[in-house]
Formats: structure tokens, C-alpha cells, sequence
């Protein structure tokens, strides 16, 4: 028998008795989040709820007739200037919340986050925002979930932090000019945190930027706004004796949880005000 002979019968004993051959299957694209601006994901079940945020151009600061008009202490003009224009050119996501007792938890079950457990205060753990962090141990919780899901997550820069914080807004909150209860936990009118999700969200879709507990960003402090990038990228230049914390907390005053508020703590601080929120890097077009 020829040597073609042969080959088209071991071709005719491969085929199926009815002679059908099956089309061949293209293995899955592997599988991204999406990134139009606005869509939210998850990259595990543990992990926080992210939203998509995507890049614009905002003015950083607040001007002297926000602060006259709202009482703003004479020693914050000058950490709210001068006003500035910063262009983010790229996508990022944030956390839907900031991060809750149960996600903190769980990190601590899966051997994370220095098997740190923090103090809730005795107000309750579940979906109330993780207390009494300090910035070392929000590290550590996104060094835990850059590990557990293969992808970079990290703290806001203080610039991407008030991007997203003003939901692209330009007034003195994420909702307006003023504030009452019905918009934010502020003013010791709980006496303690909330739930997260217990207020209305911003235009982006993300809760509690304004009060409820303060949050951690990546930023050395510094006294001014004089040299700071204007890239969105984290201020890291300077001692580092303090970092910057945003949002204001449970109990201060309503000045204080504006957008534009800023103030430095001690990195090592731990209190019932201090918690964080966590971004995470997107791909680019």
C-alpha cells in the first residue's frame, strides 16, 4: 500500500463514525475587570468593590471665599494653597467604601495584615469602616490584597484621593455648598461611625468620602500646596513625620469634612477616626 494510501486511512479511523469533525473551541480570554469609567468589579470575594474612575482634570485647593463663608480656622488657609490645577491622565479604580471590618478580617484570617485585629470600640465590626489603623497597617492590608488577587492595589495620592472625592463636582462638598445630617455622618450626631453605604453616594458612585472616618493617603504632608505635583502622583519628597489623612471623621465639625480639607498625623497614629480606602491600577488604552 502507498504511503498515501496509508495516511488517509489512519485519517478515515481518527473521524467519528458519522464523519462529523468538531470545530475547535478557542480557549477563554482571560478575564478583566471592565474599564469604562463608572463600572465596578470585584477581583475576589473578599476583596472591596471597586469603581472604575476615569482620567479628567480638576482645580486641587480651596479658595478664600469657601473658607471665610464656612469658618475655616486661619491655620488651614495656608495647607489649601494655592489652588491648582492637576490633569490625571489615566485611569484608576477606588474602593466603592472605605475598607470595612469585614475585609480587614479576613486579610487577618488568611494570614494577612500582620494578624493585626483592630479595637472596633465597641461599636460593632461587619460594615462598619476598619478603625484604629495607622498607616503602616493600611500597607499592610494592600501588600495582603495585591498578593491575594495578583494585581496592584495601593492607597490614593492625595491629588487622586480629591478627584475622586469631589465626583466631579467643583463645590465645597461632593453635594453642594452645605452639609446637614442627611448627607454625611459628621458632627457627633452617631456618636460613633456608620455602616458604610449609610449616606448617599458622589457623582462617582463612591460613599462616605465626606466624614465618617478619615482616611490614610500615600503623601508625605506638607504645609502647602508649593511644588506639589500636579500629575496626580503621590507627594513623597520631605521627612515624611506626618502623612496625609482626608475626609475627616465621625465627629468634627462640618468645615472639616470638606473635599478640600487636609491635615498630616503621625503615621503611627491609631484612633476611633482614622480608617482608609484603597485604589487600584487599571489597564490603559
Amino acid at each position: 500500500m502507498s504511503v498515501l494510501l496509508l495516511l488517509a486511512a489512519a485519517a478515515a479511523e481518527a473521524l467519528p463514525a458519522n464523519g462529523y469533525v468538531p470545530p475547535k473551541v478557542a480557549a477563554p480570554p482571560p478575564r478583566f475587570p471592565p474599564v469604562v469609567a463608572g463600572a465596578a468589579f470585584t477581583d475576589c470575594r473578599d476583596c472591596p468593590e471597586m469603581v472604575v474612575i476615569a482620567p479628567g482634570t480638576f482645580v486641587m485647593g480651596s479658595s478664600a471665599q469657601e473658607r471665610k463663608a464656612l469658618g475655616v480656622l486661619a491655620m488651614f488657609d495656608r495647607m489649601e494653597e494655592p489652588r491648582h490645577r492637576v490633569t490625571i491622565g489615566y485611569r484608576f479604580a477606588v474602593a466603592r467604601y472605605s475598607v470595612t471590618f469585614d475585609e480587614w478580617d479576613a486579610c487577618v484570617a488568611d494570614g494577612g495584615c500582620n494578624g493585626y485585629r483592630p479595637d472596633d470600640a465597641g461599636w460593632g465590626r461587619g460594615r462598619r469602616p476598619v478603625i484604629n489603623v495607622n498607616f503602616a497597617d493600611a500597607q499592610g492590608y494592600v501588600a495582603w490584597l495585591s498578593k491575594r488577587t495578583g494585581q496592584r492595589y495601593r492607597l490614593l495620592s492625595e491629588a487622586e484621593w480629591e478627584y475622586a472625592g469631589r465626583g466631579g463636582t467643583e463645590t465645597w462638598y461632593p453635594f453642594g455648598n452645605f452639609i446637614d445630617a442627611t448627607k454625611a455622618n459628621y458632627g457627633n450626631h452617631h456618636d460613633r461611625t456608620t455602616p458604610v453605604g449609610s449616606y448617599p453616594p458622589n457623582g462617582f458612585g463612591l460613599h462616605d468620602m465626606t466624614a465618617n472616618v478619615a482616611q490614610w493617603v500615600q503623601d508625605c504632608h506638607h504645609d502647602d500646596y508649593v511644588g506639589a505635583p500636579t500629575d496626580g502622583s503621590a507627594w513623597l519628597s520631605g521627612p515624611c513625620t506626618l502623612r496625609n489623612v482626608r475626609g475627616g471623621g465621625w465627629s468634627l465639625s462640618g468645615w472639616s469634612v470638606r473635599v478640600a480639607q487636609r491635615i498630616g498625623d503621625p503615621p503611627g497614629a491609631r484612633n476611633d477616626h482614622l480608617g482608609f480606602r484603597v485604589a487600584r491600577d487599571m489597564p490603559q488604552d
